[in-house]
């Protein structure tokens, strides 16, 4: 009889443990989704982009739909002008090829809205739903960045304004400061490492304003410029694109 109960006994242990384990087993991690967000200049739309092929699918002036290459469509996206924080909602349409330079194409309408200054035509993308994951870049090693010039592909420009936000909120909505950007190509570990870049940049292209800024103690930021317009600003840019860098960002000064 003692056989039985001991028996009856560690059925019901077992048991008791298989359902525990179980239940642990249903319990799921949570998936941590990031919101995309990307600071750069965008470019409005106009039918004359569209006939010279730089823009190859078409915008509705009125509409408030925009083309953005790293988010599917119908993305909804917050857009805010970065000079004057005025802010609009908009959907991503579907997928079009622009310039890489440009982190996004907007419609007249939503430039208006924005109050945009079409010579810098500053603004910041954010996705407003959980179907979008940025992808942050990797660390590098020294090995790694022996490697930083190999060939991949550029998916646009990321601005980082690193003005004070006192400066940014001025009485007006005009632009406050001057346009001063400089085109970070990366940040080092190691100040040789920037150096063998630098030396590339300045072989294979004729860009010569090439610096090399030291940040930290571990720290060397490569980068080129400063410049004063967006015209020279993109064909540096275009030029560098030739190499292909990964990552390019620009910075506001």
């Amino acid at each position: 009889m003692n056989y039985k109960l001991l028996l009856i006994f560690c059925l019901i242990f077992v048991v008791s443990c298989v359902d525990q384990n179980f239940n642990k087993k249903k319990i799921l991690e949570p998936t941590i989704v990031k919101k995309y967000s990307n600071s750069g200049f965008t470019l409005v739309f106009t039918d004359d982009l569209f006939k010279k092929k730089i823009v190859n699918k078409k915008l509705n002036d009125r509409d408030l739909f925009v083309f953005q290459k790293n988010l599917k469509k119908d993305t909804t996206v917050k857009i805010t002008n970065k000079l004057n924080d005025k802010t609009i909602i908009a959907t991503v349409k579907n997928k079009s090829k622009y310039p890489n330079f440009y982190n996004s194409v907007i419609t007249r309408r939503i430039a208006n809205e924005l109050e945009l200054d079409p010579n810098e035509p500053f603004v910041l993308i954010e996705s407003v739903d959980h179907n979008s994951v940025f992808y942050a870049g990797k660390a590098k090693t020294f090995d790694e960045e022996k490697n930083v010039a190999d060939k991949a592909p550029v998916e646009g420009v990321n601005i980082v304004n690193i003005s004070s936000s006192e400066e940014n909120k001025k009485k007006d909505t005009k632009l406050t400061k001057k346009f001063n950007y400089i085109i970070k190509i990366a940040n080092f570990y190691y100040e040789d490492s920037a150096k063998l870049v630098k030396d590339r940049i300045m072989t294979e292209t004729n860009i010569n304003n090439v610096n090399i800024d030291k940040i930290s103690v571990n720290s060397f930021r490569l980068s080129i410029g400063p410049y004063n317009s967006l015209k020279n600003l993109q064909n540096d840019f275009n030029e560098m694109e030739s190499l292909y860098f990964e990552n390019l960002e620009l910075i506001k000064l």
